[in-house]
């Protein structure tokens, strides 16, 4: 469903969404975490005290109403003080998630805070990181530890040997800025297995949204015929799997399909990756944008990209945790790991970043050089192809690639396919090439 929907939810299913959400993707346990959220009337909804948080209901989830009184058949959880503090203390504030998730449990028990302009959108999504010091769980002291920290318009907060709390205007704001920051700590740790991790400047940074292309003009009138339907249901199919399985995030990734000739269809810009559906895509049409909706960002890469490359007939731009590990360190992603990997990808090049930009041609020449997979450091990883199902099964492979590559450096040195080896794969594989 899209935002608006969403936001039109009652709390308890709201909060059961994201519960879930964080659950499937291993970002809290059985008993770690709480969500809540504050209604228009002024009562809190949260997630109930040791009931299993992989089998929440809606009816589990407990109201706590203005005046004081406790509805449900639970237990509010016991970390329901330090909420009811933050919204006391911050009236834009709406929704808040605490949890335990790996990444920044990392930085919590090292005693430290992510460094967000490791990609340019977690800077302007979780904004500065704040750091609230050790307190007993469930206590008034950890309450107004937390809450004195939020006080300070810090809208997400590492707790010191604990974990993280995250605040946002709803609870979509809330959990893209959740997911983000968790992203971001695993892209930073998955990074330093590689190389060294590269932040970007503010200026860097500035740069880079400066340089976002203004919406195209819009189609005086729009159709969707039959085959149009089937592209966007491909993409919903594909974004959603992508979220799914850690390929994308809430807050970044594109996916477009070619439809006729140049023209194609498009995910959107500003709408979470998670919560998208049919009606949010947007069609591109002689190079003029479906009316009242805006493209991607990518959307002039990927026009040129169509325009140039006849044989290509989906792009996906996107952030997956292990490759990640490459964007961010400027480390070459060497994929003779195993046959299939070489055989999928070939070779996958580095675009410096800013490469991305309008008006820049690397891309479009190493796109044109037969290279499927881009690399754009501190940024994103770019996956071309004949179908969207094999591009996507391209990026599974590039990050299943990288995820070996981060591990073996743990174990041993990595000792790649070698060329006499590659050579056999290509004849066999590739006779054409």
């Amino acid at each position: 469903m899209d935002i608006l929907d969403t936001k039109l939810m009652h709390p308890r299913d709201q909060i059961i969404m994201v519960i879930r959400r964080i659950y499937k993707r291993g970002l809290t346990t059985t008993s770690g975490g709480n969500v809540s959220l504050l209604d228009d009337n002024g009562d809190i909804w949260v997630t109930p005290s040791a009931v299993d948080k992989g089998s929440l209901r809606p009816s589990d989830i407990m109201c706590i109403k203005k005046e004081g009184t406790i509805i449900g058949r639970h237990k509010p959880s016991s970390e329901f003080p330090f909420h009811k503090a933050i919204y006391e203390n911050r009236p834009d504030i709406r929704a808040i998630i605490h949890a335990h998730p790996p990444a920044l449990v990392s930085f919590s028990i090292v005693h430290d805070i992510p460094n967000t302009n490791v990609i340019p959108q977690a800077k302007n999504i979780c904004g500065p990181i704040g750091y609230a010091t050790y307190a007993l769980p469930g206590s008034e002291e950890l309450g107004d530890s937390i809450a004195n920290v939020f006080k300070e318009d810090f809208m997400a907060v590492i707790m010191e040997n604990h974990g993280t709390v995250v605040g946002g205007t709803d609870m979509c704001d809330t959990f893209q800025r959740f997911e983000t920051l968790e992203f971001c700590a695993l892209t930073i740790i998955n990074s330093k297995t590689v190389g060294v991790t590269k932040y970007l400047s503010d200026n860097d940074i500035d740069n880079y949204e400066a340089h976002i292309p203004n919406p195209v003009s819009e189609m005086e009138s729009v159709e969707h015929p039959s085959d149009e339907r089937e592209k966007r249901a491909e993409i919903i199919k594909i974004v959603q799997r992508a979220c799914e399985q850690g390929l994308m995030i809430s807050s970044y990734g594109t996916v477009s399909v070619r439809w006729r000739k140049n023209d194609f269809l498009i995910t959107p810009r500003n709408i979470s990756r998670w919560d998208m559906q049919l009606n949010d895509i947007v069609q591109v049409k002689n190079g003029k944008r479906e009316s009242g909706k805006i493209p991607s960002r990518a959307v002039w890469l990927h026009h040129e990209i169509y325009c140039k490359n006849p044989e290509i007939n989906s792009i996906i731009t996107t952030q997956s945790p292990y490759l990640m590990a490459f964007v961010v360190s400027g480390q070459k992603l060497n994929v003779r790991t195993i046959p299939e990997s070489w055989i999928f990808l070939q070779d996958f090049p580095n675009a410096p970043f800013g490469s991305q930009f309008k008006g820049e041609k690397l891309i479009l020449e190493l796109i044109e050089g037969n290279n499927p997979a881009i690399i754009i450091e501190n940024d994103c990883v770019l996956v071309t192809g004949d179908k969207l199902l094999n591009t996507f099964d391209r990026l599974e492979v590039a990050e299943f690639s990288a995820k070996s590559i981060t591990m073996s450096n743990l174990i041993g040195d990595f000792i790649p396919i070698n060329d006499l080896q590659v050579e056999e794969l290509r004849k066999k594989f590739l006779p054409e090439s």
